[in-house]
C-alpha cells in the first residue's frame, strides 16, 4: 500500500536545521489532512513502507520567513501569577480573529516581556530524512476527525 490521501502513514524522521538535529522520532499521521507541512506530504506521496526520502524545504515551504512585525512587548502583569515567565517559555494568546496564536518569550526586562509570534522555525531551511514505516487505510472515525486515533 502506498502513501495516498485518507491513509494513515507512519514515518520515522530526523529533522535538521543547518546540519543540527532539532527533532526526531516516529509519527503516525493522516495523509492529506494538513497534519504535516504540505511540501513534506507531497514529497511522501506514492511511497511505500521501507522507502527512505530526503526532503529539503525552504522557509517558504516550511514555516515561512521571519516577520519582524510579529514581535511585541507585553506587560508582565498580563500573565497569570502562577506561571513562570522566562525566556523560551511558550504561551498562547487569542488573536483578533479569535484563533489561538502561539508565542515565545524572548526576554523579560523588569515589567516588560518581549515576545515573538513567529514560529520557532520561521526563516529556517528544514532538512528531513524520512523512512515510511507503515501505511494503512484510515478508519471512518479517523477520517471524520481528520487525525489518527490510538
Amino acid at each position: 500500500m502506498t502513501v495516498a490521501p485518507d491513509r494513515v502513514v507512519t514515518i520515522r524522521y530526523t529533522l535538521r536545521v543547518e546540519g543540527e538535529v532539532v527533532d526526531q522520532g516516529e509519527l503516525p499521521y493522516l495523509h492529506g489532512h494538513h497534519n504535516l507541512l504540505e511540501a513534506l506530504e507531497e514529497a511522501l506521496e506514492g511511497h511505500e513502507p521501507g522507502d527512505q526520502v530526503r526532503v529539503h524545504l525552504s522557509p517558504e515551504e516550511a514555516y515561512g520567513v521571519r516577520d519582524p512585525e510579529a514581535v511585541a512587548v507585553l506587560e508582565l502583569d498580563r500573565f497569570p501569577e502562577e506561571v513562570e515567565v522566562v525566556p523560551g517559555a511558550q504561551f498562547y494568546a487569542e488573536g483578533s480573529d479569535g484563533e489561538a496564536r502561539a508565542f515565545t518569550v524572548v526576554s523579560v526586562e523588569g515589567n516588560e516581556v518581549h515576545v515573538d509570534f513567529n514560529h520557532p522555525l520561521a526563516g529556517a531551511t528544514l532538512d528531513f530524512e524520512v523512512e515510511v514505516t507503515g501505511v494503512r487505510p484510515a478508519t471512518p472515525e479517523e477520517l471524520a476527525h481528520g487525525h489518527v486515533h490510538g
